[in-house]
């Protein structure tokens, strides 16, 4: 069974249709949209600030998302795509985004829409991501402008397939 359980009154808000993998971790002040989903061993830790998740959020196997109790809440918009083992923490993403397997996100950050963070990349305080950017490496520095075919061949891509293979654990 997975870990859901408030902290200090407040208890995550998981509708129906999302998935929530037997391990992961959900706790505190969270609020998911429909057909989201979090994979094995991820966290989603909202105890010391606020986490709004949009519409078909996935987030992937041991990926965390965290905030800083009092200054940085964490917020993502809708067709998102966490990686495996991301570090997401305190920041605001916006709409139609992926996030790289092991990217970290620090507090403060804005990612605006269809961009894509690089497998790896490092977003350092404060950084603001253009919309229609990727971004990669240590610390992360814009690369190119994202392609129309990007957005759709890879972010919608990726939203989708977490939609049906969350659908693969469901009763």
């Amino acid at each position: 069974m997975p870990v859901i359980k408030p902290v200090r009154g407040k208890s995550p808000i998981i509708p129906q249709d999302c998935f929530i993998a037997d391990n992961a971790t959900v706790v505190g002040e969270v609020s998911m949209g429909n057909q989201c989903s979090v994979w094995f061993s991820a966290v989603v830790r909202g105890d010391v600030n606020f986490i709004k998740m949009g519409n078909k959020v996935n987030v992937q196997d041991g990926a965390v998302i965290h905030g800083t109790y009092k200054t940085a809440s964490t917020t993502i918009g809708n067709n998102v795509s966490i990686g495996h083992n991301a570090l997401v923490h305190g920041c605001t993403i916006h709409d139609n985004v992926l996030i790289g397997m092991g990217a970290i996100i620090m507090d403060g950050c804005i990612i605006e829409s269809n961009s894509i963070i690089a497998a790896g990349a490092v977003l350092t305080k404060n950084t603001l991501v253009k919309a229609g950017s990727i971004y990669a490496g240590v610390p992360a520095k814009k690369v190119k402008d994202i392609s129309p075919e990007l957005v759709s061949g890879e972010i919608n891509r990726i939203a989708n397939n977490y939609i049906e293979y969350s659908s693969w654990f469901k009763d």
